[in-house]
């Protein structure tokens, strides 16, 4: 009962937040992440009272497993965007920006912190510097996706940003493993070349091969249905069963072998709208299924927010850095590569705007060296904690914008209502 009373709350909460939102003209995300600080555990849940809001962290780590599917159903949505005829036109260019703007994020952020610990080494080490640079490529999808879904943008920038977000997952996983494994042999004084090289490439390698079975599998199983409500229900069932599947891990021969759901369930997405003909019709309907899952995926990251890294003075120093530096690397990253693939003007001066949001993957990185680097890992944590706050919440607005200015977000007509005329 006290799960029920916790979750229609934090749904409420966020629904009547985005009419505020829509007066005041912010996407819908901010309103849901507000939403999800006032009834997480910094505000309504200091009262203390089960089921009036989450009265804890680990209250609201209860309900990751909605966190998970909607996540998974975003990454589905995502692989949409990887339609053959799309990719013969903007393919290159999405893989060259994408490769720039999370390289150039990297380098610009190992650099700062690097200079941080010649100022501060007694906290800032080398070994963080180097994972802070690594968690610097994530881009968050969901709060991307979502407003522009709301607002309904399409052009060229909105063609080309999803598919480098999606790519972004996969460089961000390599980067990652290599940096925190070099970070590891300098706490640690030895280096694993598996655990650097090895594992990151088979975790993406094989994230995409159970992607693309999944699709296949999923397109056969379509064709026994013929109502459109069945197949939908098989398409829920499928993302479900994906995500499940995502989380195995196992080792072979001292080679630990894992997946990326995200990189997993935008395969699926992504076989599924190329081999069956009836893909863009589901994938409208599933869009759909999904809205209210996804209101309250952003509420529990709200709530999830720690607002107790504004404490510390020396996190939010470096978590400032931090947030300077990324946004210029993602910025400068994005001008150049679309600049290098002649782009129009318009991507080269917005793109990187809309690349700026950082939420799950980069809080994902940030727990396994929490869990690895003991110390070291937790000031990691921290200042991943202080960034995502303020991206999220940052954010959307910033996208919003910037599609607005390349012209890629229509202004809603105004309904003008006609005084009614009796008849004579």
């Amino acid at each position: 009962m006290e799960q029920l009373f916790s979750l229609s709350l934090a749904m409420m909460a966020g629904l009547l937040l985005s009419r505020l939102a829509k007066v005041l003209k912010l996407p819908a995300v901010t309103a849901y992440l507000v939403a999800g600080i006032l009834v997480g555990p910094y505000v309504l849940g200091q009262i203390g009272l089960p089921g009036l809001g989450f009265v804890s962290a680990a209250n609201v780590k209860e309900y990751s497993i909605f966190c998970d599917v909607a996540l998974g159903f975003i990454a589905f949505d995502i692989g949409n965007e990887f339609r053959i005829p799309q990719l013969r036109q903007i393919g290159r260019q999405a893989t060259v920006i994408a490769f720039t703007q999370a390289l150039t994020a990297t380098f610009l952020v190992d650099l700062a912190m690097i200079g941080l610990h010649f100022l501060m080494p007694q906290t800032v080490s080398l070994p963080m510097a180097l994972v802070l640079g690594a968690i610097a490529t994530a881009t968050a999808p969901a709060a991307t996706l979502m407003v522009v879904r709301q607002y309904k943008a399409n052009g060229p920038l909105t063609q080309i940003l999803l598919p480098i977000v999606a790519l972004d997952d996969a460089i961000g996983l390599v980067v990652f493993a290599v940096s925190s494994g070099i970070a590891s042999a300098l706490e640690d004084g030895g280096i694993s070349l598996v655990s650097v090289l090895v594992e990151p490439l088979l975790e993406v390698i094989l994230s995409l091969v159970l992607g693309a079975v999944m699709g296949a599998l999923l397109t056969v199983a379509e064709r026994y249905f013929e109502s459109n409500s069945r197949r939908l229900s098989i398409i829920i069932t499928f993302v479900f069963f994906t995500v499940a599947l995502s989380m195995l891990k196992f080792d072979v021969g001292g080679v630990q072998i894992g997946f990326s759901s995200l990189l997993v369930c935008m395969m699926l997405g992504t076989v599924f709208c190329n081999i069956c003909d009836f893909s863009e019709d589901m994938m409208a309907r599933a869009d759909k299924w999904t809205a209210p899952l996804f209101v309250l995926f952003f509420v529990l990251s709200g709530a999830e927010l720690e607002l107790s890294v504004f404490s510390n003075l020396a996190i939010v120093g470096c978590g400032i850095t931090y947030i300077l530096f990324r946004s210029g690397g993602k910025y400068i990253g994005a001008y150049f590569g679309a600049r290098w693939m002649k782009c129009s003007d318009n991507i080269r001066k917005y793109l990187g705007i809309t690349l700026l949001p950082q939420a799950g993957v980069a809080l994902g990185m940030s727990m396994t060296v929490t869990e690895t680097m003991g110390e070291t890992g937790r000031l990691i944590r921290n200042i991943t904690l202080f960034s995502v706050l303020v991206y999220e919440l940052a954010g959307p607005m910033m996208t919003k914008i910037a599609l607005m200015r390349a012209g890629e977000i229509s202004p809603r007509p105004e309904i003008i209502k006609q005084p009614n005329r009796k008849e004579a």
